[in-house]
């Protein structure tokens, strides 16, 4: 109920207004029946700006520290998301992928749609990186339709780091669904599953016209947090 009074009367009215969202490919969410939602990720407001274009209601595996942060403001973000039927997601570890799988599956089992950033965060620099394959394992397991989505613009409107958006208008679009069918049964083949996780991650960048980077985007902002901090080191040496 609340997911829906957000939707439509509290928060939606608000977003189309602001950001007036200019949506191409609509027609490619299926109108009944589960399929995923992937899509490149590059900023917060991408948690809200693509569900209000949708007519159906769509689940989004969250990060657990949306749940779990400190404060006043921890405690309204958190009830937030768990109101708007968001699932919190640890990301430490291969057990915790696990985890996210079988919530996906469960949403998936259900007949709905499930949101997924197949990158596993936010880019840190508006380039389109490297999949993880836990996409493919959920299509493949479930047997749905995947609906490559590219967000544009909201890179630009709110990139990590800042807190209030920029008002801009943006552009989110919806691709072709991709139908996996061929490899039913074979989800546990790393090689099909990197095959499924790249067709995926081409169909965004087509969708996108980002950069790409063939690798995670969480080795490269580590590998350029540690430069940053040898750099820093020699400096106050």
């Amino acid at each position: 109920m609340f997911y829906y009074l957000l939707k439509h009367v509290l928060l939606g009215p608000v977003l189309r207004l602001l950001f007036r969202p200019r949506t191409e490919g609509l027609e490619h969410i299926p109108e009944d029946g589960a399929a995923i939602v992937a899509g490149n990720h590059l900023s917060f407001s991408d948690h809200f700006l693509m569900p209000v274009v949708l007519r159906r209601r769509i689940t989004f595996l969250a990060k657990q520290e949306y749940f779990t942060g400190p404060g006043i403001k921890g405690r309204l973000t958190a009830a937030f998301f768990r109101s708007a039927g968001q699932i919190p997601v640890d990301r430490s570890g291969k057990e915790a992928g696990q985890a996210a799988i079988r919530e996906g599956l469960g949403v998936l089992g259900r007949g709905e749609l499930l949101g997924i950033y197949p990158e596993g965060t936010r880019s840190h620099d508006g380039r389109l990186y490297k999949g993880k394959v836990g996409v493919a394992v959920m299509a493949l397991r479930a047997g749905v339709p995947v609906v490559p989505c590219a967000m544009v613009g909201t890179f630009e409107i709110q990139p990590p780091g800042q807190v209030v958006p920029k008002i801009k208008r943006v552009r989110i679009r919806f691709g072709e669904p991709l139908d996996f069918s061929r490899y039913a049964g074979m989800e546990n083949d790393k090689a099909v599953l990197r095959a499924v996780t790249d067709e995926i991650m081409y169909r965004i960048l087509a969708l996108s016209g980002q950069e790409y980077v063939d690798d995670y985007a969480a080795n490269v902002k580590e590998a350029q947090q540690a430069d940053q901090a040898r750099k820093f080191g020699r400096f106050r040496r």
